[in-house]
């Protein structure tokens, strides 16, 4: 077995604690969980932690980075394979469904920007984070109002600023109570599409 170069080994050695990071920070939470308990828990010296992350919130940056690069990912793929505008709807009410709500990933998004607010470096991060979320969001509408021959009602910009504020609203009240229906966010695309929302089940 070839022997793995210092950047090669650095770079497992970066996913390794990230991976280790997640689950700790999911299971435990942001605060509760120290630098050191991630080094042990992942077979490492704090040293390499820091050789990797210049702290903690670093670290939590790129743990949340995983997290919205899957879900992205996630998304895309369920709705790729929609024919039709009610398929679409289908699709991105299943995967919202599957995460919107997730109680472990809603707190650490919390609690995380809490007690970032008075960083302003770490808000900055955030909210380029955030730009690039909408911008997904946006060309999502964007492609899906061509592909369907539908006008939206103000700019896709706008348009996912709108539905990015729902459904992180709507997170945390699943988050809280998971009774709450996720289908208000399907059914504000369809009135965003023009199309008359669809009689909840009863």
């Amino acid at each position: 077995m070839a022997r793995l170069t210092r950047a090669e080994s650095q770079a497992r050695t970066r996913q390794q604690l990230v991976e280790t990071a997640r689950e700790l920070f999911l299971c435990d939470g942001y605060s509760a969980t120290s630098l050191e308990k991630v080094a042990d828990a992942a077979g490492y010296s704090k040293g390499a932690v820091y050789s990797n992350f210049r702290n903690k919130d670093e670290l939590c940056l790129a743990v949340l980075d995983t997290i919205h690069e899957q879900q992205a990912t996630s998304m895309t793929e369920s709705l790729a394979s929609a024919d039709s505008m009610e398929g679409m709807l289908a699709a991105f009410q299943e995967w919202a469904e599957r995460s919107i709500g997730d109680e472990a990933w809603t707190a650490l998004e919390v609690e995380f920007a809490t007690n970032a607010r008075r960083n302003q470096h770490i808000r900055a991060e955030l909210a380029t984070r955030d730009r690039t979320i909408r911008d997904l969001i946006s060309g999502l509408l964007t492609a899906h109002a061509e592909r369907f021959d539908i006008t939206l009602p103000m700019p896709a910009d706008d348009c996912a600023t709108a539905l990015l504020s729902l459904g992180i609203g709507l997170g945390v009240q699943r988050a809280i109570d998971p009774g709450i229906p996720v289908r208000v966010l399907p059914e504000v695309i369809r009135l965003l599409a023009g199309s008359t929302p669809k009689e909840p089940p009863t």
